[in-house]
């Protein structure tokens, strides 16, 4: 039996960012994925010392972050085993072809009860261009070709944390409206931040005739005061390496104190029906 097709054709990846930093594109995502870091990090009354950065953009991380060891999202880390009390991926595992994979080596990096934080575009990234294009394609060809990179949902990813043996795992997500003079800018911006489409399979290519009709109906349905609205998601993921000194979870039937009594409210007995 043959190994499936991978979703992603790293290959095409790699140019798509090597052009992207020789072009030094507008990285205004990173930065924005850099603050929601930031902002988590100053909730953990911790202070980190040996940290890891996994991103497909090293050479704009490690200049945030310049005591931190970054290494490339390849699909092998380049992480020595217990070896950093906190491992972030930045920016990547929306595009990983094992993202549970790649959340078990970082798993393996950290030191017992260190922490791994993940931020990555989210399922409503770009909706309105899949829409537009989407639209536009089934009234020309009457088909469907992969033209954007799909995108895991919160309760999706979130759910690989604990497969991946997190301990305490939490997810959530903010999202960035930005707006754009035409649909010529948003996909130079895209491509200027590496991120145009690298599936495996990519269908037929994108006409002249397809993208005007997908603009027509990008300015109709999304556009306001001349300017069209682009929906990025962030999804951030944390997770402990699990520690014996973390809190579990009490079993059931172990409690000592009534939720009515704790609430200070009157308990309402529902009598059984047979």
């Amino acid at each position: 039996m043959s190994n499936p097709t991978p979703l992603v054709d790293r290959d095409r990846l790699t140019r798509q960012r090597t052009r992207a930093s020789r072009r030094g594109g507008d990285f205004f995502l990173h930065a924005e994925a850099r603050f929601e870091i930031d902002d988590r990090l100053e909730l953990v009354n911790r202070s980190f010392q040996r940290v890891a950065i996994v991103t497909g953009f090293p050479d704009i991380w490690r200049e945030w972050y310049p005591d931190a060891t970054v290494v490339p999202d390849d699909e092998i880390l380049n992480l020595e085993e217990r070896a950093y009390d906190l491992v972030i991926h930045a920016m990547a595992l929306h595009c990983a072809n094992d993202p549970v994979g790649q959340m078990i080596q970082c798993n393996r990096a950290l030191v017992p009860d260190g922490l791994f934080l993940a931020v990555f575009f989210g399922d409503n990234t770009l909706t309105e261009l899949r829409a537009c294009l989407a639209e536009a394609e089934i009234a020309l060809t009457g088909g469907l070709s992969p033209r954007v990179l799909p995108m895991g949902e919160l309760s999706t990813v979130g759910a690989l944390l604990q497969r991946a043996s997190f301990a305490l795992p939490v997810a959530d997500k903010s999202s960035r409206q930005v707006t754009y003079a035409s649909l010529d800018r948003l996909v130079s911006d895209l491509r200027d931040m590496g991120e145009t489409a690298a599936m495996s399979h990519r269908g037929t290519p994108a006409t002249r005739t397809l993208m005007a009709q997908t603009a027509a109906l990008y300015s109709t349905h999304f556009g306001e005061n001349d300017r069209l609205r682009a929906t990025f998601d962030l999804i951030c993921l944390t997770g402990w390496a699990p520690d014996a000194s973390q809190p579990k979870p009490l079993m059931p039937g172990s409690a000592t104190t009534r939720l009515a009594d704790a609430l200070k409210t009157r308990e309402i007995v529902i009598p059984e029906t047979e």
